[in-house]
């Protein structure tokens, strides 16, 4: 116990050095000025001076990884689809930018190799697998293909299983498990952060990226820390939370609004 309060009274010290070390990451892309997960949302990110851009990811019918949140298609046309029954030319129809502003009626949405031929130098993509397991092979082709150094991205997933298995796979690329805060269906209780340390360090993942709901305090980030883990928080859009992350040593924030957040903090 006093080493966890010696930790967070050295992170409370090092505020200000904190906030130029935090790392902000684009929530699918620069989302609240352009379409989700689209390039031009991700071309924004960089413009906005993002640390990095996240995405999500399927497999599609045709076995190739697509771009996109939802596992159906409710929000861009009448009739839903489930993605992962429609190839990617198929889905590629789709227009999904009308939704956000007429101005960019026509978007489409990208394959992830078109994503990885523009992150810039320093820059680094934050690729959420919403798929499961199986997704990995290909995942692994189009990284080694793409030519993209392993340090210009990280993986992320809710899903154990998957995060495990691309782990496995990539054994050199950081990997973060995604967790909520809600209460179980079954139990009541919100998750705890012990069972969620072990099960990272268990596994062989870096880190953790925890919802912002998630009660993080100087206290609770020297725990992570202590593990020898880092921790990223998602979705924050409000400058005195993301305050209050930073001066509890969180490593990185994720936003819809990067550019915003960085000017804030700066205050």
């Amino acid at each position: 116990m006093k080493s966890l309060l010696r930790t967070s009274t050295i992170l409370l010290a090092m505020a200000p050095a904190l906030v130029s070390a935090l790392e902000i990451i684009a929530h699918r892309g620069a989302s609240a000025d352009a379409p989700e997960n689209t390039l031009e949302a991700m071309e924004l990110a960089w413009e906005q001076k993002s640390d990095a851009a996240e995405l999500d990811l399927w497999q599609s019918k045709d076995g190739r990884l697509i771009v996109f949140h939802d596992n159906d298609t409710k929000r861009f046309e009448t009739e839903k689809r489930k993605i992962k029954d429609l190839t990617l030319e198929e889905v590629r129809k789709l227009d999904v930018g009308s939704f956000k502003d007429p101005k960019f009626a026509g978007t489409r949405v990208p394959s992830l190799e078109s994503i990885l031929a523009i992150i810039p130098d320093s820059k680094r993509e934050v690729l959420e697998i919403k798929d499961g397991p199986e997704i990995i092979p290909e995942l692994v082709r189009v990284l080694k293909k793409s030519g993209v150094p392993k340090e210009k991205y990280c993986v992320i997933s809710f899903n154990e299983a998957t995060l495990r298995a691309s782990k496995k796979a990539l054994p050199d690329i950081p990997h973060y498990f995604l967790m909520g805060y809600k209460k179980d269906a079954k139990t009541g209780e919100f998750p705890e952060l012990e069972p969620l340390i072990t099960l990272a360090k268990e596994a062989g993942f870096e880190g953790l990226n925890l919802h912002s709901d998630w009660p993080i305090t100087p206290e609770f980030t020297a725990k992570v820390k202590a593990a020898g883990l880092k921790l990223m928080v998602w979705t924050v859009d409000d400058a005195a939370l993301a305050q209050k992350l930073v001066d509890s040593g969180v490593d990185a924030i994720t936003t819809n609004k990067p550019a915003w957040l960085r000017e804030q903090l700066k205050k």
